[in-house]
């Protein structure tokens, strides 16, 4: 018997469409002079955007060891069996998740408002070491404050299900071993969690990234600010946020890249199924897609 495969007119129809659509997309952005092209390229490397990348990626590196670290501690805590420490790990996982990002980085930036001086010492008694609030948190300092303690309570959520998802049996046969709770977690728990907390990490660093641009609410010198302070002079807007969109896309594509490396490290052993489809592979015909 002669198979005869189905066919599917509507691929090709919707193929294309996205052709001549990709095709107008390409003739505008070619043809309109509102982009401004001789511009992106006389500012994409300039020292002012350049030095805006900087602290970007500087914001996106402390920021994001702020929240690992601290999201490591607040989901030991919020699994602790003791409930003071548990109870506090969900409250403040609770605070900085329900309020604006905006809203903590504002208030961290004013904070001299409410304390104008912050010192060390014995609670209700001798001051021991006292600093100026404005001098100690800066705008710098301030950044990283709101960018990383928000950070640590999304980052608690994302170890804690990691370590949810490793069988219990497996900490119960630790104990049985003599470990210690310290040693079973990062011997055992942490290594075989890192599946499961590795991928949506590697999210909230990219979304880091973008996320480091609210900091202009507070006037941080970063890249978006730094491309805003330039077209707020020569007046060129479109072309100077197509140079920030430029070098969010290039950073986000890296860490994408570097994302899928450690994915794959720690994935080692990993029935994972068979590759998902190429980019074109729908207009392949498959075996199963022809009559019997």
């Amino acid at each position: 018997m002669n198979a005869v495969p189905v066919r599917h007119p509507g691929r090709w129809v919707a193929v294309a469409v996205l052709a001549v659509l990709a095709a107008m997309l390409v003739h505008t952005i070619l043809t309109n002079d509102g982009f401004g092209w001789p511009v992106v390229g006389d500012y994409l490397f300039s020292p002012p955007v350049l030095n805006g990348l900087k602290n970007t990626l500087v914001l996106t590196v402390l920021s994001m060891v702020i929240g690992i670290v601290g999201g490591v501690l607040l989901a030991v805590m919020r699994l602790s069996p003791n409930w003071i420490l548990s109870s506090v790990a969900a409250l403040y996982i609770w605070v900085f998740r329900g309020t604006p990002l905006i809203a903590q980085l504002l208030f961290w930036n004013f904070l001299s408002a409410l304390y104008p001086r912050l010192s060390l010492g014995i609670p209700f008694g001798p001051e021991f070491v006292s600093f100026d609030t404005n001098q100690l948190i800066n705008q710098f300092a301030a950044c990283l404050l709101g960018l990383g303690l928000n950070e640590a309570a999304y980052m608690a959520e994302i170890v804690r299900g990691g370590i949810a998802s490793v069988e219990h049996g497996q900490t119960e046969a630790a104990g049985a071993l003599g470990m210690s709770r310290a040693q079973t977690l990062r011997r055992i728990v942490l290594p075989q969690a890192m599946r499961v907390i590795i991928p949506p990490t590697g999210n909230e660093t990219i979304s880091m990234l973008k996320t480091s641009s609210l900091v202009v609410v507070i006037g941080y010198f970063e890249l978006l600010t730094s491309v805003q302070r330039i077209y707020s002079v020569n007046f060129q807007t479109i072309p100077l946020l197509i140079v920030a969109a430029i070098w969010y896309l290039a950073l986000t594509s890296i860490l994408s890249v570097g994302q899928g490396f450690i994915e794959r490290r720690y994935g080692r052993g990993l029935q994972t199924g068979p590759p998902g489809p190429s980019l074109f592979g729908f207009l392949r015909r498959t075996p199963e897609e022809a009559p019997a």
